[in-house]
C-alpha cells in the first residue's frame, strides 16, 4: 500500500536498518570527496583531534540517506524528493567497524506550493551501534497527495 501525504502523521517515527562501516569504504569515500588526513590515513589520523580514522560527515550523511531511501522504498512512500536539509549536525565520529542505523520522526507537515504535493519535515538521527547519535538533520521532504490536489 502506497503511503501518501494524507497518511503521514506528525510524531510518527520509523527505524531504518543497519549498515556496517569499513575502513576501506571510509578511505575510498574520503579520497574522492573529502581528502583530509583524519579520513584517509589511519596513522596520520591518530595525531588529530579524532585520535584515529573517522568517516567524513558527508559519508555519514550518505550512509544514513541510503538507509532512509531503502526504508521508504520498502514502505512504498509516495516521495517526490526534498527541498533541502536544515540543522545538519555531525555529533560524533563514525569509525571503522561501527554499525549505523537511522531513525526518522515526522516533525511538521503542510500543504505545499506545488499542486498535488505536500511538504513533510522530518528529523533524521543516525546512531552508532544502536544508541549513540552520530548525525542529525531535518529533511524538507515532498510527498505526493492521494487526490492530486
Amino acid at each position: 500500500m502506497v503511503r501518501y501525504f494524507e497518511d503521514i502523521e506528525i510524531g510518527e517515527t520509523h527505524e531504518h536498518g543497519s549498515y556496517d562501516v569499513t575502513e576501506e569504504e571510509i578511505i575510498e569515500f574520503a579520497e574522492q570527496y573529502d581528502p583530509q588526513p583524519f579520513h584517509t590515513d589511519p596513522e596520520a589520523a591518530k595525531e588529530t583531534s579524532f585520535g584515529g580514522l573517522a568517516a567524513s560527515g558527508w559519508h555519514t550523511a550518505a550512509m544514513c540517506m541510503r538507509l532512509l531511501v531503502e526504508a521508504m522504498d520498502d514502505a512504498e512512500w509516495a516521495s517526490q524528493g526534498a527541498r533541502g536539509v536544515d540543522e545538519l549536525r555531525w555529533i560524533r565520529p563514525v569509525r571503522p567497524g561501527d554499525s549505523i542505523s537511522a531513525e526518522y520522526e515526522v516533525v511538521e507537515k503542510r500543504d505545499g506550493d506545488r499542486p498535488g504535493i505536500g511538504e513533510v519535515d522530518s528529523r533524521l538521527t543516525g546512531y552508532r551501534d544502536g544508541d549513540e547519535a552520530v548525525i542529525s538533520w531535518i529533511g524538507l521532504g515532498m510527498v505526493e497527495k492521494r487526490d492530486g490536489n
